[in-house]
């Protein structure tokens, strides 16, 4: 889902089990995420920077007032929704973008789930102990 208002963008990112609602609006580089400053809500740098590097890749940084709504996973996987978010955002803006941030890799969505447990087993792929006598 990616739709373009007056001024105002609007895209889905996902990652794993995360799910972030991006709304992205011109202003002066202020990234809300689910009602909180953006330090508040990740508080490792590593996500931080992470996660706003579409804006860096497109030379955008601080033009964009950034407003999430992310749930599912952890803190890892929804930074990485946030990205992919923002990132297909930014192609909404400008289709230009599209060759920076496929390069980049912020255009694909991370498919990895976890595995699901089999019955008679102890985990996805973790057997019981097997003993021939």
């Amino acid at each position: 889902m990616a739709t373009s208002q007056e001024n105002v963008y609007v895209t889905v990112g996902r990652r794993k089990t995360s799910v972030a609602r991006i709304r992205m609006t011109r202003g002066t580089g202020v990234i809300t995420v689910n009602k909180k400053p953006l330090d508040e809500f990740f508080t490792r740098a590593s996500l931080k920077t992470d996660l706003v590097r579409p804006f860096e890749v497109t030379e955008n940084v601080g033009n964009f007032n950034v407003n999430v709504n992310v749930k599912g996973g952890g803190s890892t996987g929804q930074a990485g929704a946030v990205r992919h978010g923002i990132a297909r955002a930014l192609l909404l803006l400008d289709s230009e973008n599209r060759a920076i941030l496929k390069t980049a890799g912020f255009l694909r969505r991370d498919p990895r789930m976890k595995e699901r447990k089999k019955y008679g087993q102890k985990g996805a792929r973790a057997r019981f102990q097997f003993s021939k006598r």
